[in-house]
């Protein structure tokens, strides 16, 4: 509220006559700062017709596969990113020559050889040689970054269409750690921290905040159940893309050419007692997504433009947050995070309809909704990384497809949404998008609530 009475303040001084002489004077004590009926949550920087906001007009993933026995345990990591850059191409009908970059989200690989095969897949999906494409790196909220960089860029005005992708084969890469470790590491414990196995930071979690193992198989459980069910509807058709692959016999050796068009990973029969069961893999409580192969594109640009061309504007990128939190505690960045991003936006987190909050680990998953005390009933709606998978830079990118077409399918019911997820190392992303026919030209406000009323009342009193 404070910022929208700074700013009427301002107005007013401008109202101000000069002089008390001049014969357009006016009473300044008719004239008085009040609290914004609008509150203090249509904090947008736009222009009057809303031509600056950047949009999405497509987002596409493949399916996500179990590495090393998946779908895709055969396929080269660039052809699956060269699926979707093709399908954004595709879908939309725009010349792959108006695109200002692609930028792509990936973790494992070795930087240099992977930023060679995604600019290689630009080719194979018929881009031409005179559009740029690099790559970027923040662990696991790598593909939200990269929408994040391309949604920067053409507010920045450097180019007014981007394409934000992500990509990831654990089958082919692995997590490890190359070369020596600094013995100075010893002498700062964050430093030493970031050394340790996401799975102990996750049990860190369970332990320093009481996460127990059954409320983390109940959210396994509940992963799998509602991803299930998304597929049996057909929810995730309109943002899959076929991949057309091969799988190789590891006994015979003997090709054969497969279609894959549904994620491989859920378990519609996961229970309580099954998890039970399961040896954990750390120490005695522990819950994790699969480790996984999969890409994701999405196609951004400034809305004039996309209305210019006649492309469905299915989501509004409104923010973006990236925070430093424990490295020994990494899971915990969404609950820092979301506040951050959901405030850059104007917003409360009261006011957001869905949240797609990465399931690294079901510790943190569910610590951080308990922290933000989310309502259950609108985060993961349908399933999470626990039963679909986690394929590290794929991830954002997958999320924003998921997230911006369940916004659709509620229409008016829906708003706002927020993407999120922990990073190794201890930080945590997340960005807030609005549905794509959701604007109104007047503001982008809450409805008044009876605090706001009273404040109002009492500034103007």
């Amino acid at each position: 509220m404070e910022k929208a009475i700074n700013r009427q303040r301002v107005l007013l001084n401008h109202l101000l006559p000069s002089s008390s002489s001049s014969p357009y004077s006016v009473d300044s004590s008719q004239l008085s700062a009040s609290v914004c009926s609008a509150g203090d949550s249509a904090a947008y920087q736009r222009s009057s017709f809303f031509g600056d906001d950047v949009v999405v007009v497509a987002a596409y993933r493949t399916p996500i596969c179990k590495a090393k026995r998946g779908g895709f345990k055969d396929t080269y990591p660039e052809d699956l990113l060269a699926v979707v850059l093709k399908a954004v191409l595709d879908k939309t009908k725009l010349n792959p020559n108006e695109v200002g970059d692609i930028v792509v989200g990936t973790v494992l690989a070795p930087g240099s050889q992977r930023a060679t095969e995604c600019r290689m897949a630009a080719f194979y999906a018929g881009f031409p040689e005179t559009i740029p494409l690099r790559t970027v790196n923040r662990q696991c909220s790598s593909g939200l970054q990269a929408v994040a960089d391309v949604a920067a860029a053409i507010k920045a005005g450097f180019y007014d269409i981007g394409i934000g992708a992500g990509l990831e084969s654990m089958s082919t890469n692995s997590v490890a750690w190359e070369g020596s470790i600094n013995p100075k590491v010893n002498m700062f414990q964050k430093a030493q921290d970031c050394l340790l196995p996401m799975g102990i930071t996750s049990e860190n979690v369970a332990h320093r905040y009481g996460v127990t193992r059954q409320e983390q198989d109940q959210a396994a459980v509940e992963s799998h159940k509602r991803a299930a069910a998304a597929t049996a509807a057909g929810k995730f058709k309109d943002e899959i893309v076929p991949v057309t692959t091969k799988i190789v016999d590891p006994k015979s050796g003997e090709e054969k050419q497969v279609t894959i068009s549904v994620d491989d990973g859920i378990r519609p029969d996961t229970s309580l007692s099954g998890l039970a069961k399961l040896k954990p893999v750390f120490r005695k409580d522990g819950n994790s997504s699969q480790v996984s192969d999969g890409a994701g594109a999405v196609l951004l640009m400034r809305r004039d433009v996309a209305m210019r061309k006649g492309l469905p504007i299915i989501g509004v990128f409104r923010s973006f947050a990236a925070v430093g939190v424990d490295p020994s505690v990494m899971g915990v960045g969404p609950a820092v995070a979301i506040p951050a991003a959901v405030k850059s936006a104007g917003l409360q987190i009261e006011d957001i309809d869905l949240f797609e909050l990465n399931e690294a680990f079901a510790s943190q998953f569910t610590y951080c909704c308990k922290k933000l005390q989310l309502d259950p009933a609108k985060v993961n709606v349908n399933g999470g990384a626990l039963a679909l998978g986690h394929p590290l830079g794929a991830t954002g990118a997958r999320c924003v497809a998921t997230l911006l077409n369940e916004m659709k399918r509620r229409g008016k019911d829906c708003r706002f949404g927020v993407i999120t997820m922990c990073i190794g190392s201890g930080m945590g992303a997340a960005a807030v998008f609005e549905r794509g026919d959701g604007d109104d030209e007047l503001s982008n406000a809450r409805k008044l609530q009876s605090h706001d009323l009273l404040s109002r009342d009492a500034m103007q009193n």
